[in-house]
């Protein structure tokens, strides 16, 4: 018996002691307890519903070959074998979505995520690129129907942004946006090129997702805070108070600069914000190393020096070179039409992982 088909019927008891505790009213007294349970429960709900389905076609299928065994009709035997081949299609996608519904959920994928994108080499047109990514992002959130802000930026005075931090909020974000951080590497002819030669910049994705003090038990004698004035293109983005903040978590040397808020309070909130996240980053790397293992057989080293992704204006294509995946439809993407992306990568993902499932 596969690994998947051994774990179904212990699924199916978890469903129904769960549908027992959630009428149980020692339970439904204890809020915690009944919201944990009822998760649970609707976790399961589409496993058991695709299990049963599957009992029911697999019923089915037992009388179908009994009727060929008995039946002599040429016509009717004709009929009867495509009633055979439609049910054991059907039993083969449920079997798909079976195994994929098992696969080990990663705990981060329910939270909210930050986003950070960084200039590379380049200069001007690696800044100019972020800026694009930026928009690129925010423009997916939006068709995701995700709410999104900025923790953070450094704009330069090309209109681009040396770095931008966002925080964007909405259901499963992480899941979706997980496997984007990494070398995004954009070639083209920068406006300033007279001689139409193609330029080819760098720019650096982290996605982490995000956390709070009691997750990552920051102590408050780890972490020193230091103010001083913001900077900016001048003009009005130039502060004229000490309310930009930089925060440094004094165990691991991680620094945390926020200058976009005019209140220090919320520049330091914000700033908190991402430390919290790459302090949880650091934990889930150290901690989770099988995990991890299992992600990086699909998106490579995880390094983020390592080149993931090539924006190609020329051509107008878009290159992820994790999975080889090549699409013409540069301008959309830019526009934040991801979907085709990121399902792909997490096809490719789920696939790596039944690959090691069936290995153990």
């Amino acid at each position: 018996m596969s690994w998947w088909m051994s774990r179904l019927s212990q699924v199916e008891g978890r469903f129904e002691e769960l549908g027992r505790l959630l009428s149980d009213p020692e339970v439904v007294s204890k809020q915690d307890k009944l919201r944990k349970f009822a998760k649970e429960h609707s976790d399961l709900t589409p496993i058991v519903n695709a299990y049963r389905n599957h009992r029911g076609l697999e019923s089915q299928l037992v009388e179908v070959e009994a009727m060929l065994r008995e039946e002599k009709d040429d016509e009717v035997l004709s009929m009867i074998r495509e009633e055979k081949d439609t049910l054991q299609s059907r039993m083969a996608g449920l079997e798909e979505k079976l195994q994929a519904l098992l696969l080990p959920q990663d705990p981060m994928d329910d939270k909210n995520t930050i986003v950070e994108v960084r200039a590379g080499t380049g200069g001007d047109e690696a800044s100019l690129f972020v800026g694009d990514l930026v928009r690129m992002y925010t423009r997916y959130a939006e068709r995701k129907g995700w709410k999104w802000e900025f923790l953070s930026t450094s704009p330069t005075e090309v209109g681009g942004y040396k770095d931008a931090t966002l925080l964007i909020k909405g259901e499963k974000v992480y899941r979706y946006l997980k496997f984007d951080g990494g070398i995004h590497r954009v070639q083209r002819v920068p406006e300033t090129e007279s001689s139409g030669r193609i330029h080819t910049s760098a720019v650096s994705v982290v996605v982490m997702p995000e956390a709070d003090e009691v997750e990552v038990q920051v102590k408050a004698e780890d972490l020193r805070i230091d103010t001083f004035r913001a900077t900016g293109s001048g003009g009005q983005h130039v502060n004229t108070t000490d309310s930009a903040i930089r925060v440094t978590h004094i165990p691991t040397g991680l620094v945390v600069s926020c200058q976009d808020e005019k209140s220090q309070h919320k520049n330091k909130a914000k700033a908190l914000k991402v430390l919290y996240a790459r302090l949880l980053q650091k934990e889930e790397e150290e901690s989770q190393t099988k995990l991890d293992g299992m992600r990086r057989s699909m998106v490579g080293s995880g390094d983020r020096s390592e080149r993931i992704r090539t924006y190609n204006f020329p051509q107008g294509r878009v290159s992820d070179h994790r999975i080889n995946l090549t699409l013409y439809k540069l301008e959309a993407i830019m526009d934040g039409d991801l979907d085709e992306i990121t399902e792909a990568l997490m096809a490719s993902n789920q696939a790596e992982q039944l690959k090691s499932m069936e290995v153990a």
